[in-house]
């Protein structure tokens, strides 16, 4: 059974996070990059930009995964990423990732589009112009 996606949902999946629960990038197992991510689309952004041994360190080990699923809540997105192919060069990886991103981040958008207040809508639940 799948749950439908509220707009309340998708912005608090689009909202930062608190700073404590960032994700912070890394290289190697404590070799901190000084960079971190307080929200998907800060995410994104930075992932963009990262040096590729970040990525290859992060994603083999479910880091992305887990970030997006435990801390933003986005438990699609975190599916998603599950099924991109392992054996591919930090490069590929990147694009995969980014592209699966923005893809999830638009459909966020697009589930938040504003809709008629009930405050505006007749008895009945026709919605006024």
């Amino acid at each position: 059974m799948s749950k439908t996606l509220t707009n309340q949902d998708a912005s608090n999946i689009l909202s930062n996070v608190p700073k404590e629960k960032a994700f912070f990038f890394c290289t190697a197992e404590g070799v901190y990059t000084k960079i971190s991510a307080n929200s998907l689309q800060d995410f994104a952004d930075k992932l963009d930009g990262i040096d590729e041994s970040s990525i290859l360190f992060h994603y083999p080990r479910g880091d992305f995964q887990a970030w997006i699923k435990n801390i933003v809540k986005d438990n699609v997105l975190a599916g998603r990423m599950c099924f991109i192919e392992r054996e591919i060069s930090g490069e590929q990886l990147r694009q995969e990732l980014l592209k699966m991103m923005q893809t999830r981040i638009s459909e966020l958008k697009a589930s938040k589009q504003e809709v008629f207040p009930p405050s505006l809508c007749n008895k009945d639940g026709l919605c006024l112009s």
